[in-house]
């Protein structure tokens, strides 16, 4: 789901909810077995898209949770007065409101919110498990069947061009962003 907030000068925040709830959008169910499926988890995933000179106030989280923003595309925003350029990352005191003021153009956040697991972690390129050891496994099952085996004749498959960004889901349909 998607929310857009105008300030007081008309100009707007887009956000995207992928993973918990602003207001009253709610992200789509998380896999029930997933750490993001239980209440307390407090799993939060926002896409924010900050209009030129934007103001939106970030709502304040539950305590206790890990909260970060990330600028990744666009010019400088203020967190909380304090100037953050693009490919920053923000750890926020999670139950605080906290003003995002935009600069001139356009500027995208990610926000990622969520509670500890209370477990050892390791990790090592895309893998995350609890041990050495089970990173180590992670690469050999994926190098010995690419999680289940790679459907296609090549470990590249390449698209047209022409069909640009888009994504095939398990159920056959086909999905584009939207564009503007």
């Amino acid at each position: 789901p998607k929310r857009t907030f105008t300030d007081a000068s008309g100009r707007h925040a887009h956000v995207t909810v992928v993973a918990g709830t602003l207001a009253d959008a709610k992200a789509p169910t998380p896999p029930p077995r997933s750490w993001a499926s239980r209440a307390n988890a407090d799993i939060a995933i926002w896409s924010i898209v900050l209009d030129g000179g934007a103001r939106w106030t970030l709502p304040a989280g539950p305590a206790g949770v890990n909260r970060m923003l990330y600028v990744f595309k666009g010019g400088a925003v203020k967190v909380a007065g304090r100037s953050a350029s693009p490919k920053l990352g923000l750890r926020l005191r999670p139950d605080v409101a906290i003003e995002l003021e935009n600069g001139e153009g356009p500027t995208e956040l990610l926000l990622l919110q969520g509670r500890p697991i209370g477990e050892p972690v390791a990790q090592h390129g895309p893998f995350v498990m609890n041990t050495r050891a089970e990173i180590e496994q992670a690469f050999a099952d994926y190098q010995r069947t690419r999680f289940g085996g790679w459907p296609w004749k090549g470990s590249d498959p390449v698209h047209a061009r022409e069909l640009g960004r888009f994504a095939k889901h398990a159920d056959g349909r086909l999905e584009t962003p939207r564009v503007g």
